[in-house]
């Protein structure tokens, strides 16, 4: 039986190693906080999953929380014109619903059901050193730890990272109380609101540890009017400041927030970081290798909504290829061959994401405008969040664009 070990307990770590584990690996884990702590922590993230990423959970059975989160059947956009009204306003329909179930729940559940199955679980942070160690013991090291130390190993991958600066300073807020889009009361959907210059305010449903909830995501451009939360330790004065931007800037979304309440002490959530892509092979003093897993590799900025989404289909196919090798060495060339495999996929996300983090071109904004309009538009530009690969068809070119909205009209 192979022995891998796992660095982290994010959604690319745990998911896959309880797919390892099904297919009757031996597993360990190593995570910095237990499945209490977790669950008793801070948000982690927003987490939209749409239908590919939600498929990996239910063909590993993992889906516990399915039949209690929010069904997700739409995603909006409304673009605010200078005097904060609305300049447009529409919902695609999603051909298979999305939806968010908040990490606490999901990383604590997920770690229990880890060990429950006979996993090893080791709670303890890890450093180089301990690696250069577990390396020699372990046919396969895999780090899904995306943020410190461990991080530094993996070298960036100045052709696939654009920026170098964090591009957006985000803000997340976990409420109860937010009343119904008056647009469409009878179904969920995800709101992303742009105000050109200033930022994005996404709005969308989750389950979380009291149940339903909605979450208000502020991304805004640096050093502007939403870049307002460096500094704000107090959970009250986060939602404060957050329905505060929302009155001023997406007006529409403040109206039914006017009664609010954070879900608790934890709900609240700010930072930044720069979106980079990563060598994906760690190197250790010792001479052994470590393969690095979903955010350590590819780390976008939230404004697509990918992340999790990206994890999930990282975890998905690093499962793929690990158990599609049998019982040959984990060397570089396999490393390489696994990350590429999984770039097919990634490459889509970062494109468009490092798009969306720029000024909109005309044929941009015309596409977003016409599908206020026409409905077949508004439907493909809200199933690219589950499928970004298939905007290279109508989106980045102008010609394809315009050839793409005379088709639709045409029809």
């Amino acid at each position: 039986m192979r022995k891998i070990l796992i660095v982290g307990a994010g959604q690319s770590g745990l998911q896959l190693a309880l797919g390892l584990q099904s297919k009757g690996y031996e597993v360990t884990l190593m995570s910095n906080r237990t499945a209490d702590e977790i669950r008793a922590g801070r948000v982690m993230s927003t987490q939209c999953m749409f239908h590919t990423a939600l498929q990996h959970e239910r063909d590993l059975g993992i889906n516990f929380w399915e039949s209690q989160a929010p069904r997700i059947e739409g995603l909006g956009v409304s673009v605010a014109a200078p005097d904060s009204s609305r300049a447009v306003d529409w919902v695609g329909k999603l051909d298979g619903y999305a939806q968010s179930v908040d990490q606490r729940v999901k990383m604590a559940g997920w770690m229990e059901a880890f060990v429950q199955r006979g996993g090893q679980l080791v709670i303890h942070g890890a450093a180089v050193s301990d690696l250069d160690y577990f390396s020699r013991t372990y046919d396969l090291v895999l780090v899904s730890a995306g943020k410190g130390e461990l991080v530094s190993m993996f070298g960036r991958d100045a052709s696939r990272s654009p920026y170098t600066e964090p591009q957006r300073a985000l803000a997340v807020a976990y409420v109860h109380g937010l009343g119904p889009r008056p647009e469409h009361p009878d179904f969920d959907a995800v709101r992303c609101n742009l105000v050109p210059g200033v930022g994005e305010l996404f709005v969308m449903p989750t389950f979380t540890t009291s149940g339903r909830a909605d979450i208000l995501f502020w991304e805004g451009v640096p050093g502007g009017p939403l870049d307002a939360f460096q500094g704000v330790k107090d959970p009250a004065e986060h939602l404060s400041l957050t329905l505060e931007l929302m009155e001023k800037f997406t007006p529409w979304e403040y109206a039914r927030a006017t009664k609010v309440e954070l879900t608790d002490a934890g709900g609240t959530l700010a930072g930044r970081y720069a979106p980079t892509v990563r060598n994906p092979i760690g190197r250790l003093p010792g001479g052994g290798l470590v393969l690095g897993v979903a955010d350590v590799v590819v780390a976008n900025d939230p404004i697509t909504g990918q992340g999790s989404n990206s994890a999930s289909k990282c975890a998905a196919s690093y499962l793929a290829s690990i158990t599609e090798h049998g019982d040959k060495p984990f060397d570089e060339q396999w490393m390489q061959g696994t990350f590429d495999r999984y770039w097919e996929t990634a490459q889509h996300v970062t494109k468009w994401t490092n798009a969306m983090l720029g000024v909109p071109p005309e044929h941009v904004l015309n596409l977003i405008g016409a599908a206020g309009q026409l409905q077949p538009v508004a439907d493909r530009f809200a199933n690219g969040f589950n499928d970004p690969s298939d905007f290279e068809n109508f989106f980045y070119d102008p010609e394809k664009t315009g050839a793409y909205l005379a088709s639709v009209s045409g029809a």
